[in-house]
């Protein structure tokens, strides 16, 4: 497939938007799968894992291509739940365009903006789809006012809806200027001319979409000031230019749930969603030169990849999930991993369709595969060449804030149990495993409650591993609160030899954020580098150990200011210890606190509960920020320590006779209270 016919796309939203219901219309009428797969039958192609048919939600991002008028798209359904946000990270990092799934009654909710800034991150262009118009309350503008007001959107509908609640049945295609309905397995599409009551309507939103285009196209402005015509072969290609210049959000409407509005959709990912070509050259480090290169994405370039994702298939092992940005690769060669700086061979090459996969001969520039046989790869390696060592830029994942000790039933199963977590952690960056050296228990860390029940899931049902867990706990952080400057010095007498040394060292707090710093403030020409590097190995390793309660250190700033040297008695080793033992004296000195997570907390219940949604989260030692009303419910943006957080769900169920939810990330660490 030439690369101007590859699309590479995420759908992307906040949690019961519908996603998975999209893409399995999707692939139903471009004809890769034979019949609907309904999430809440269980029976969703793409939500393939047990436990996803199970609780009716996605829980890993999953790949599939399907083709439309002869163009190949590769698609990736990523999770709505904030405790999976990672898969949404690496997911958008390696496409070329995405749909932002929007509900008609709820509008931007939480979780759709923490997508919608990771894909500005990435400068991912989108087209929005507002799916749900058959729902009671659905508001067509409202959320278009929504993502303009909390996304800084510039949403432009190509297609507006007829109707909207029990009444939605169809939409005006503002390009075409004609309506269409759909028969009840939305097999059949019906163009007619738009109805007379809907003529003025029609001609205001086709204003709007005129205007917004002209104003990035000469063209279209000359026809438009001519008041001429304007043909819609015209339009598109403006179009398009605007949506991957990232100009203005092209808008579409639908009920996916009723097979209303998917194939103008399927459409627009072709006719405005750009080819991996067009998204400009990847920025690239190569470390040879240490310069930044630009990688140009064309199939005769040197082999360049970046696995974004690891996942463990009994079978198989290791299925790495490569997007491949230059060059060509063949099943059975060899590939450098520039990240490990070593060599892998490919086994075999796959095409993924969700959990089922078709093996491939090669994998092309643009395109996205699976690779079978690399031992070493982690999600964030690129694959390369050694002739051309390149790396690609890293994802940033967030922290895991929550954890929980892990126990197998009986002791034999302790090997299994640690064997299991370590695969799991080499699939998930936001997941943690390590051992408590004090207690010997085995700690896991996640994003959530539910990611780490998910987790302790899977070990039990797929790898046969019986696990008890512990109640839920708070990671914790330390830092400190005044500016100290301490002299240590060490003197010890080893296998009959002196070891000496002193330094003075200042440590500083802060901004939350910033994470810990070591700076070295003297140049001291008598003393050898290796000193300075003991001196720093000594400080960092402390960070992590704590200072007071064994939680890792954060936001401290460690400057060396002075250093006491002999050439007969200093050793590195000395001042390795000097340097441990200066730092911990100097943070218990100044101050010390104990930091907590604070989460940020959204949520959406019925406007008679307020009152007593509020009480709640204050009891919990929450801040309530504010609240907006939408058409059937109230949302209330709260911030509360995730250590009062545990069991909230249960509390907010018997307030609001189980109509209330809610939606929790991560926010910052604070001072204890």
């Amino acid at each position: 497939m030439s690369l101007e016919k590859i699309r590479n796309i995420g759908i992307m939203a906040h949690i019961d938007a519908g996603k998975t219901t999209t893409t399995e219309r999707i692939l139903f009428y471009s004809g890769k799968t034979y019949k609907i797969g309904e999430v809440d039958d269980g029976e969703a192609t793409m939500d393939w894992m047990d436990q996803e048919q199970e609780r009716g939600i996605t829980i890993q991002s999953a790949a599939t291509t399907t083709f439309w008028r002869d163009h190949q798209i590769n698609i990736i359904d990523t999770p709505g739940h904030v405790d999976f946000t990672a898969e949404v990270e690496r997911s958008l990092r390696v496409l070329d365009g995405a749909i932002a799934v929007f509900c008609a009654v709820g509008g931007v909710e939480p979780q759709s903006e923490t997508v919608w800034h990771q894909a500005d991150r990435y400068h991912v262009p989108r087209i929005a789809f507002v799916n749900k118009m058959d729902r009671l309350g659905a508001d067509f503008e409202a959320v278009l006012q929504d993502m303009k007001a909390k996304l800084g959107a510039h949403p432009v509908p190509l297609n507006i809806p007829i109707g909207k609640e029990g009444g939605f049945e169809g939409v005006i295609d503002l390009i075409e200027m004609q309506e269409i309905r759909w028969n009840e397995d939305g097999t059949e599409m019906t163009r007619t001319p738009i109805a007379p009551e809907r003529e003025a309507m029609a001609h205001r939103w086709r204003e709007n979409l005129l205007d917004a285009v002209s104003s990035h196209s000469d063209i279209v402005t000359s026809l438009y000031l001519e008041g001429a015509s304007i043909p819609a072969d015209i339009i598109r290609p403006e179009i398009r230019k605007a949506c991957i210049a990232q100009r203005f959000v092209p808008v579409f409407a639908g009920a996916s749930r009723r097979n209303i509005g998917v194939q103008p959709l399927i459409d627009a990912i072709v006719d405005y969603l750009p080819a991996p070509d067009e998204v400009g050259a990847i920025k690239a480090f190569h470390t040879k030169k240490e310069e930044e290169v630009d990688i140009p994405c064309q199939t005769s370039g040197y082999p360049l990849g970046l696995v974004f994702k690891v996942q463990y298939d009994r079978e198989a092992g290791s299925l790495c999930y490569v997007r491949m940005y230059s060059g060509t690769l063949h099943n059975s060669s060899t590939v450098y991993n520039t990240s490990k700086k070593k060599r892998e061979r490919i086994t075999r090459l796959l095409r993924m369709h969700a959990n089922k996969s078709e093996p491939i001969d090669s994998v092309s520039a643009g395109d996205i595969a699976v690779f079978v046989g690399l031992k070493l790869a982690q999600t964030g390696d690129t694959l390369g060449t050694e002739g051309y060592p390149v790396l690609l830029e890293k994802m940033h994942f967030p922290e895991p804030v929550i954890s929980v000790a892990i126990e197998p039933k009986t002791l034999s199963d302790r090997d299994k149990l640690k064997e299991a977590l370590e695969i799991l952690a080499r699939e998930d960056p936001t997941f943690a495993v390590h051992e408590d050296e004090e207690t010997g228990q085995i700690i896991i860390r996640g994003m959530g409650e539910l990611h780490l029940d998910v987790l302790v899931t899977r070990v039990v049902r797929e790898f046969k591993v019986q696990a008890k867990i512990g109640n839920p706990q708070v990671t914790y952080r330390e830092s400190i609160s005044t500016k100290v400057q301490h002299t240590e010095r060490f003197h010890k007498v080893i296998a009959g030899k002196e070891n000496t040394a002193g330094i003075t060292i200042e440590v500083e707090p802060l901004p939350r954020g910033s994470g810990n710093q070591y700076k070295k403030a003297i140049r001291a020409h008598e003393v050898p580098e290796e000193i300075f590097d003991a001196i720093e190995r000594g400080i960092t390793s402390a960070f992590s150990s704590g200072i007071q309660y064994g939680y890792p250190a954060v936001d401290i700033g460690v400057s060396l200011v002075s250093i006491e040297y002999s050439e007969l008695t200093s050793t590195p080793f000395a001042f390795e210890a000097c340097a441990n033992m200066a730092y911990d004296a100097a943070c218990r000195a100044a101050s010390p606190v104990l930091l907590e997570p604070i989460m940020k907390v959204d949520i959406l219940t019925p406007k008679e509960f307020v009152g007593e949604v509020m009480s709640l989260v204050s009891q919990r030692g929450g801040f309530i920020h504010g609240s907006e009303s939408k058409a059937v419910a109230e949302v209330i943006h709260a911030q509360a320590p995730l250590a009062t957080m545990f069991g909230f769900t249960t509390s907010l169920r018997s307030v609001s006779q189980g109509r209330a939810s809610f939606s929790m990330e991560f926010s910052h660490f604070e001072p204890k209270r």
